[in-house]
């Protein structure tokens, strides 16, 4: 594996197309260990609808998840010494329970950051803890489990997240982003990119360069295909594209942790290195997240609503207006260049095919929000490929908005991944 992932990072401008050995991704009978365990109770919490008169929230659930899977990981690695830590080590006898520690870890990091999930918590936390006997070693692990807890949590004390989004002002020339119709909402996550990333240097660090000027060609060809494809009543749109773009429409880091599960179980990973698999992945979506708000809010793109309905502003004679284009779904209140599923997809497809040496994988895939509906993939990046796209037939990207995110995407992995958790 060693040498494959090597070859892989350097390959990484291609996007893995080197890589060979296929794995296949089956249903098994290995039940779930504690760390797929608490990933699915995190996601249970995170999917929960707001009140229909709660305000929209200012905090990322990526951070959530990236502090309780960092937790994991330490508490795990601190037994098994196996891979470098996360920021901090601490010192665990060897025969201390990882079991124990990853439940108690995940338990009291996400009981600080719920607190309204006090009593589901503490139930989970009693269910899985009940599973190992009572011993020492169980009680070393659980003590072993606070302890990482507190550092971590104490670690991203005024990270920024907690500031309130300073109000939106928008711009008045051609391209500049403007809220969006039917519900013309406040952007969300203008303060996001002031977030202390958890890995990276800067959030600017992998900034992509600008979208396409107004006038060029490129921006007249992209400019065509979503006002095509996206539209509400589109004649170009498939029926499967159609379908592919309703299917992603959720939370798009929840369908790649999910991925993640899969994957895991199949391979029959361990317990630490599920630890570690879940704390790259979600270190990376954290920080992807911070990076791309801080690119969105940088270059203030419009949506193609705006841009396809003001066009007679563009100075291009190549983009003709429609005042009476409506995308297939309203368009998320934030601008659009980067895509943010195409920088969680890229990250998340990088992330797994780098951890077991191949970017090739059967696997199907579970939609949010369109129940009973599945989709399979034979590889990680065609997953992320899809994922990225599906927001062109939607209505709501420019196809730069994907180039651009799945790059940032795959920078952010291959910087995660060769320089944190190694061997």
């Amino acid at each position: 594996m060693k040498q494959t992932t090597i070859a892989l990072l350097v390959a990484f401008g291609t996007f893995l197309t080197n890589v060979a050995t296929a794995q296949e991704i089956t249903p098994t009978s290995q039940s779930a260990d504690a760390v797929i365990q608490w990933n699915r109770i995190l996601l249970e919490i995170v999917r929960v609808p707001p009140a229909p008169d709660a305000k929209p929230s200012t905090v990322h659930p990526t951070r959530s998840f990236a502090i309780m899977h960092a937790a994991i990981y330490n508490a795990v690695n601190a037994i098994e010494k196996t891979h470098s830590d996360y920021l901090f080590s601490v010192k665990a006898p060897k025969d201390s329970s990882p079991e124990a520690a990853v439940a108690t870890a995940g338990h009291d990091t996400l009981l600080k950051l719920y607190p309204n999930e006090q009593q589901m918590l503490r139930a989970r936390l009693q269910e899985s803890l009940a599973q190992i006997p009572d011993s020492p070693s169980k009680t070393r692990g659980i003590k072993l489990g606070q302890e990482v807890a507190q550092r971590i949590l104490e670690l991203r004390k005024g990270d920024g997240s907690e500031a309130e989004p300073a109000p939106f002002v928008a711009g008045s020339k051609p391209g500049d982003y403007q809220k969006t119709p039917p519900k013309f909402g406040e952007p969300v996550f203008s303060h996001w990119s002031k977030v202390k990333p958890f890995t990276l240097q800067g959030a600017k660090k992998f900034r992509p360069g600008p979208p396409p000027e107004l006038n060029s060609v490129a921006y007249a060809t992209a400019f065509q295909e979503v006002k095509e494809l996206g539209a509400k009543e589109s004649a170009t749109r498939t029926p499967d594209q159609t379908v592919a773009a309703k299917f992603w429409s959720g939370k798009i880091q929840n369908y790649w942790n999910e991925i993640a599960q899969t994957t895991a179980i199949s391979n029959n990973n361990s317990l630490s290195e599920n630890a570690r698999l879940f704390a790259l992945l979600n270190l990376t979506f954290a920080d992807g997240v911070i990076a791309y708000y801080d690119a969105k809010y940088s270059y203030n793109f419009w949506r193609p609503v705006t841009a396809i309905q003001a066009a007679e502003t563009d100075n291009n004679p190549e983009s003709a207006a429609d005042p009476n284009w409506v995308p297939l779904a309203d368009s998320p209140p934030d601008p659009a260049y980067p895509g943010a599923h195409s920088v969680i997809s890229a990250s998340g497809a990088a992330i797994l095919a780098f951890f077991y040496g191949s970017d090739e994988a059967s696997f199907s895939v579970k939609s949010e929000v369109v129940p009973g509906v599945e989709r399979s993939f034979s590889s990680f990046s065609a997953a992320a490929a899809e994922a990225g796209m599906s927001r062109t037939y939607i209505g709501h990207h420019y196809r730069f908005d994907d180039t651009a995110g799945q790059k940032l995407g795959r920078e952010t992995a291959g910087y995660v991944f060769k320089e944190f958790l190694t061997r």
